[in-house]
């Protein structure tokens, strides 16, 4: 059992408030007395009493000085005014603990105070005024629980949110998150409510483009992107075979040693034949339904990639069963090109001409992309994953050219559902980077086990070390985790006491222990609206979410769901108004 909610520890605690009212109370009637006999006798005109109260209660008990009716008057006043001041303080705590949860007590035991003013509204607004950004704090995160202080994340933060389902991580975060963002945005999500809640307010300060190959939002595809845009020479060709690799394999799913390498390096040189080519992404799965087509080696070689073009020869002069597995394991990563919704998207298509998405032109101004995929079989999972990639290495390409290397304004990637539609192999190794350029990406998962299929163990780690603000949400059953989320937060020093008694009399004696703040149990069982902050530079806090229906975007927001038909959203929780929401 965690400290704070330890039972039979608490006893000198327990003896300090006993002891503290009664001498409260004890003062309250002597000082009470005193009032009133001063007052009484000065209206009733008689001679003064005792000035010292314990000589004045003595010489009241001995009945050697009057007590006028004045003062009896007076004391039944200061009576009736002692009990409402009692009710009133009743009705506050009452009303304070209304919201409290049962692991609230911890939170006296974590951050707070001096230790999170980088993380205040104050401290958030002094680092975007230092970046140079304007009109927002940062990316709201909630506020304490112990203080009810407005917690953010600034604008050189990268951010990782591990929450089980139904916990509300977009409500709470993510779109709370868009909201505030102060430039550029891309959001991946395997649903449409991050777009139906964000899409109009941001419109109203950039494009917005919704990438939806798989009709998550049900929207047409009135734009295109060209995934090959993104191949450049064989290291970019390489990259996005790597998307197609890690997007289409199963979780949990081990790959072949052979034919998995081979397939993504078969996949990367026809990449790069078809953008040398400029064929459609497509034309990459027609060839390799016809392993005996060498135009990508000669389209190769005509640019000089000679060895590649090698490499390409070779692998259709082997043996057929080889060959085939191969090819097989390539036509396997690509299978999504086969869908006819998802080519819409990705090829100019016949009819009037569509507007083309350009990464380049996209980081320089303040749009939206929203990415949306499902996953499971034919997951267009790659695409989702090829497209956030080129949007940020697009940013990092144009935050170089910026003076200080850094984007004046940030671009936020929110990366909700990253494990299951934005298998992204390399972000654990360039996530600390990216914060230094601008770009602030908030990665969201349901369970640490959830990344370690996608970036390993060793990954994992990485990304989570990497992240200067880390959240967990609850929700999570995987105790290996906890027990270590646990320690991070640290232990409470309690004071045990024992009695006794014999022959000699009673006798007790104390004892300083140490325990969790929070056990593995607390922490499964986290309630909602609470999480755990682990921030660089400030102990672990316990802070309140605040989803953005409770939030000040909220009166906007709705305004638009209904001006589209769409249900308005209440406050899923009472909020409560404080002075640390005026903040600090």
């Amino acid at each position: 059992m965690s400290a704070p909610n330890r039972k039979g520890t608490s006893g000198s605690y327990t003896e300090g408030i006993l002891l503290f009212s009664v001498m409260g109370l004890a003062a309250a009637l002597l000082g009470g007395a005193w009032v009133s006999a001063h007052l009484g006798s000065s209206i009733a005109g008689i001679a003064a009493p005792p000035a010292h109260p314990i000589e004045l209660l003595a010489s009241l008990f001995k009945q050697e000085i009057p007590w006028p009716v004045q003062a009896t008057f007076i004391a039944v006043g200061i009576g009736v005014l002692v009990v409402i001041l009692g009710v009133m303080v009743a009705l506050l705590a009452t009303r304070s603990g209304k919201n409290k949860t049962r692991v609230d007590k911890a939170a006296v035991h974590m951050g707070r105070g001096k230790d999170l003013n980088h993380l205040s509204t104050k401290g958030a607004k002094a680092t975007a005024d230092r970046l140079g950004v304007v009109d927002s704090v940062g990316v709201p995160l909630g506020r304490t629980v112990a203080g009810k202080r407005p917690m953010w994340a600034s604008w050189e933060d990268m951010l990782i949110l591990i929450a089980g389902p139904r916990t509300m991580k977009t409500t709470s975060y993510a779109v709370p998150a868009i909201l505030e963002a102060p430039g550029a945005v891309i959001a991946t999500s395997n649903k449409r409510d991050i777009v139906d809640v964000t899409r109009s307010l941001r419109s109203a300060v950039g494009d917005v483009w919704v990438f939806d190959p798989q009709g998550v939002a049900e929207e047409q595809p009135t734009w295109w992107w060209n995934p090959l845009s993104y191949v450049k020479d064989e290291a970019t060709a390489a990259k996005l075979a790597t998307h197609f690799s890690a997007g289409s394999r199963e979780p949990g799913a081990k790959p072949d040693a052979y034919f998995d390498t081979a397939g993504r390096n078969l996949l990367k040189a026809y990449l790069l034949a078809a953008a040398l080519d400029e064929k459609p992404i497509t034309q990459v799965y027609t060839w390799l339904t016809k392993q005996a087509d060498d135009r990508p080696a000669h389209i190769l070689r005509e640019h000089d990639y000679e060895m590649l073009s090698d490499t390409v020869v070779a692998r259709l002069r082997e043996p057929e069963k080889q060959r085939a597995g191969v090819f097989g394991t390539a036509l396997e990563m690509v299978s999504s090109l086969t869908d006819r919704n998802v080519g819409r998207w990705i090829t100019p298509g016949p009819g009037p001409r569509r507007p083309e998405f350009e990464p380049d032109m996209f980081v320089r101004g303040s749009g939206t992309l929203y990415s949306l995929s499902r996953e499971g079989e034919g997951t267009a999972g790659p695409l989702v994953t090829a497209l956030t990639v080129a949007v940020v290495e697009a940013a990092e390409a144009y935050a170089t050219s910026q003076p200080g290397g850094r984007l004046k304004r940030p671009l936020l990637g929110v990366l909700d559902e990253a494990a299951n539609v934005c298998r992204w192999k390399n972000l654990p190794d360039q996530y600390s980077h990216y914060g230094s350029r601008g770009i602030i990406l908030m990665t969201i998962l349901q369970s640490w086990s959830q990344g370690v299929e996608v970036w390993n163990v060793e990954g994992m780690r990485k990304l989570w070390s990497a992240s200067n603000v880390k959240i967990y949400g609850g929700g999570v059953s995987e105790v290996q985790y906890l027990d270590e989320l646990s320690r991070l937060i640290g232990q409470y020093s309690y004071i045990n006491v024992s009695r006794s008694s014999g022959k000699s009399g009673r006798s007790s004696s104390r004892q300083e222990n140490k325990d969790e703040i929070l056990s593995v149990a607390d922490l499964t069982s986290l309630p909602r609206f609470r999480a755990v902050l682990l921030a660089s530079g400030a102990p672990a806090t316990m802070i309140e979410t605040i989803p953005w229906m409770n939030g000040h975007h909220a009166e906007k927001v709705n305004a638009s769901l209904a001006s589209h038909g769409q249900v308005e959203r209440g406050p899923v929780a009472p909020p409560v108004l404080n002075e640390g929401d005026k903040d600090s």
